[in-house]
């Protein structure tokens, strides 16, 4: 294989470069109109695309996006039980406690029977505010109770908050 060398351009003095660096930025600023032209002839559409735009509604992104909530309920979770098993493992037996609660209480397993036909099975969230609420004075200490909001929404999915003022 060959190597080809390509003849350097010869370096300007000082003077020059100052005047080629602003004819450069003419050179770019006159090119730039012509690029955004280009872009808002390729965005142009027919007004029929312009009417399927505007009919499809607009997705909202993150948590701003809510489902339709179908039910909606308090409930004040004892959680004494987890009292009884040693002090290394009562924070996460406090979470099962808060899982068979909610699960019983929303009728999250009869849904489960209904829906294994479809293939979609209805899911449990907790939310992360739950979990520190209960994980807050460490694994040996969690708190003998507490205040929770279930939300299920049309899918039978529930969501598990922290109730207000918690």
């Amino acid at each position: 294989m060959i190597n080809e060398e390509k003849p350097e351009e010869p370096t300007p003095e000082p003077s020059e470069k100052e005047g080629s660096e602003e004819a450069e930025l003419e050179q770019l600023l006159e090119e730039k109109p012509a690029e955004e032209e280009l872009k808002t002839e390729e965005t142009t559409s027919t007004p029929a695309e312009e009417e399927k735009a505007e009919a499809k509604p607009k997705k909202k992104k993150g948590k701003e996006e809510e489902e339709e909530i179908v039910e909606e309920r308090t409930y004040t979770i004892p959680l004494g039980k987890a009292l009884v098993r040693p002090p290394k493992k009562r924070a996460p037996r406090a979470m099962q406690l808060v899982k068979a609660f909610v699960t019983k209480h929303m009728k999250l397993e009869m849904r489960v029977e209904e829906e294994e036909e479809k293939g979609e099975l209805p899911s449990l969230i907790i939310s992360k505010e739950i979990n520190e609420k209960i994980w807050e004075r460490g694994i040996e200490k969690p708190p003998r109770k507490i205040r929770v909001r279930a939300a299920k929404d049309k899918d039978g999915n529930v969501t598990v908050y922290l109730a207000e003022g918690e």
